[in-house]
């Protein structure tokens, strides 16, 4: 059984990660873990001194009731949380999974994905959180962090679910990427999709030997898989193929030793994901 941990704000995205999750358990027996985490709110925020120059009574007096506001908001946030996770929880359900729990936190997201991703097989985390739901031009603050810090695989999930059955596998002949094939080959949730292999970067035998090796064990594995070696810069090809050829899932390997580890480090990380429309995932 896939063991899934779904990240869930109070974005549009949250709809899209439970949705993606659900097409994941349609491929495979899944349970699923929720979580919401409640940021710890700034300690220089906290500390900001309200009360100016006025007396040592109306001074404490304010004092008092900021406190009690603090309070009140921690419980509307609270809440909040708690809201967003039943609805999730409850859209699951309705697409049929029968084991799903959920859990708030307060506290940092990494940190808190670190106390639970051990027993957890796939993390599943939308492409822009609350802060930056509706600005095209940046990604969640959080999404880096995360793809920076776990060492499970993740599904960087696009806007709105649509039907996969293209998967396009970016590819660069190291030890990472090779790891990533041998992980769709093996996966039951990408079994009798359509995929393409794509290499970016001059021709030549090594790399076309690399190609076909890659290729070798996809079609071992049950795949038809085609394969593409064009020159360009690996960001550039590789969204460019997206687009032009109709894929519905990208599938990357992360920390390679080449041009291809800035794809998930750095700003070349950031405008891939930024550009590609659909889905993404990243195997570790």
């Amino acid at each position: 059984m896939t063991r899934i941990m779904g990240l869930i704000d109070g974005s549009i995205y949250a709809q899209s990660v439970c949705d993606h999750i659900g097409w994941i358990a349609q491929k495979s027996p899944a349970s699923v873990e929720l979580l919401h985490v409640i940021a710890r709110r700034d300690p220089a925020a906290q500390a900001q001194d309200l009360s100016g120059n006025i007396g040592l009574g109306a001074r404490s007096a304010l004092l008092a009731e900021l406190a009690e506001l603090d309070a009140q908001n921690a419980k509307v946030a609270q809440k909040r949380g708690r809201l967003l996770l039943d609805e999730a929880k409850a859209r699951l359900e309705a697409a049929g999974l029968a084991s799903v729990e959920t859990k708030l936190r307060n506290g940092e997201l990494v940190d808190t994905i670190h106390e639970f991703e051990t027993n957890v097989d796939l993390i599943v985390i939308g492409k822009r959180g609350e802060g930056s739901d509706s600005a095209k031009g940046h990604l969640g603050s959080n999404l880096e962090r995360v793809v920076r810090s776990t060492h499970k695989p993740i599904v960087v999930t696009s806007r709105a679910f649509k039907p996969i059955v293209k998967v396009l596998i970016a590819f660069d002949g190291g030890a990472m990427a090779l790891k990533a094939v041998d992980q769709v080959a093996r996966s039951p949730i990408l079994a009798g999709l359509a995929c393409k292999l794509v290499m970016a970067g001059a021709d030549s035998p090594e790399a076309r030997r690399k190609l076909d090796d890659a290729a070798t064990i996809l079609k071992a594995a049950g795949y038809a898989p085609e394969t593409a070696l064009t020159p360009g810069q690996p960001d550039k090809v590789i969204s460019e193929a997206v687009e032009r050829e109709g894929f519905d899932l990208l599938v990357m390997g992360a920390y390679s030793h080449s041009r291809l580890r800035n794809l998930f480090i750095g700003s070349t990380t950031t405008e891939m994901i930024r550009s590609c429309k659909v889905p993404v995932v990243i195997f570790r």
